[in-house]
């Protein structure tokens, strides 16, 4: 007999009391380091305001209605490849015409929290200012060891790899056709399925190109280009080493951020300032509220080093599958308050790269930190593309 066809379940966002008693014991437990309170953000995480946010976070942070929020979008979960892939799965409201259907995937360090905010403009814009004809039919999948996903029990997943369960995903969900785009690991992720799928993917747009690799002759590079690379080895040096120990022993660090909830939120934290658009002061851009939904999920999904095994994983990529050259219609906004910004220049070289826009507001975390002029940037993008696909 032919295989039952993957049918997603309604997902229900459940938090276990005691697992909260038990975080609360482990955050006034905190056992502080013997740091200047004066160092601010110069040596990573400020430790006065990390003092802060634990406290906060022991005693004033409302987890329950913040999953309440969360709970407000529709969630499922499917298998896919031999794990259960939790996902958001929301559609158009009253469309005025085709309708898109769109994947977003997220990177590190977060889930689909990365995009709670943007998904009601992207699905509903005529209640948000914008034109009803710009709906899409939105997913944002977590990817797998992230968020709800459940992690991979042996080796992790690479981006090509979850290209593939998302382009499987969206044949669960009868979409043949549709349209791609993340930041961070979910620009690589978009990546692939443009490179794999260029089929089924009618257009990617991204945040950012990754880091550069070029085997060429460096006298084929244009001078912005190659400034660009010093620029991306000049940050390595001075703010890689986080990704060093992913790549290379994520599990050393692991035992104790998933043992302690204070280490944990040092480590995400202060990823969420140094990228941000926030100016050093983390605050601009996320509330107490909105860092700690992000931290909290990590903590309760104990997912802290399977998020980070994916870098080990993205690291064993070979070369020729990093230069190969996206053909499918790119869109880029590169946000001003972003690391390591490409040129235009190298974004065409890697991609037919059809838009590109420098938005002057927003960080890596576009998305959340920035929802109206993401969504915004996200409709310009495809609209031209909306007549291509369409949802069943």
């Amino acid at each position: 007999m032919p295989d039952a066809p993957l049918r997603p379940e309604p997902f229900t966002l459940r938090t276990d009391p005691a697992a909260l008693d038990d975080l609360r014991a482990r955050l006034r437990a905190t056992r502080w380091p013997d740091l200047p309170e004066d160092a601010g953000w110069s040596l990573g995480t400020d430790p006065a305001y990390l003092r802060e946010l634990v406290d906060y976070w022991a005693d004033g942070f409302d987890w329950p209605a913040q999953q309440a929020e969360l709970a407000r979008l529709p969630h499922f979960r499917v298998p896919l490849g031999g794990l259960g892939v939790h996902f958001v799965h929301a559609r158009a409201v009253a469309p005025t015409g085709p309708v898109l259907p769109l994947v977003l995937t997220h990177g590190w360090p977060d889930s689909f929290w990365r995009y709670a905010k943007v998904v009601p403009l992207l699905t509903d814009p005529g209640a948000h200012g914008a034109d009803p004809a710009d709906a899409f039919d939105v997913v944002v999948p977590d990817v797998p060891g992230f968020g709800y996903s459940d992690g991979p029990a042996g080796p992790p997943l690479d981006s090509i790899a979850v290209a593939g369960l998302w382009a499987e995903l969206m044949s669960v969900l009868g979409y043949s056709r549709f349209g791609a785009a993340g930041g961070d690991i979910g620009s690589h992720v978009s990546r692939y399925l443009a490179l794999d799928h260029p089929d089924r993917v009618v257009a990617v747009h991204r945040t950012d190109a990754g880091l550069p690799l070029f085997g060429g002759d460096p006298a084929e590079l244009a001078p912005e280009e190659l400034a660009w690379i010093r620029e991306v080895t000049a940050w390595g040096a001075t703010e890689g080493a986080y990704a060093a120990m992913h790549r290379t022993k994520p599990h050393t660090a692991a035992f104790g951020l998933t043992d302690s909830p204070a280490g944990l939120a040092a480590w995400i934290v202060e990823k969420l300032s140094a990228w941000s658009d926030c100016g050093g002061d983390i605050e601009r851009s996320f509330t107490k509220d909105e860092i700690l939904t992000n931290v909290t999920l990590y903590w309760l999904t104990g997912t802290i080093g399977s998020s980070m095994r994916m870098y080990h994983a993205n690291s064993a990529i070979p070369p020729e599958q990093l230069a190969r050259r996206v053909e499918v219609p790119s869109g880029f906004s590169i946000f001003a308050g972003d690391v390591v910004r490409p040129p235009r220049a190298w974004l065409e070289r890697t991609a037919n790269a059809v838009r590109v826009t420098e938005p002057a507001r927003g960080g890596h975390f576009a998305p959340f930190e920035e929802p109206e002029l993401y969504a915004e940037e996200l409709r310009a993008f495809f609209r031209p593309y909306r007549a291509a696909a369409g949802r069943p």
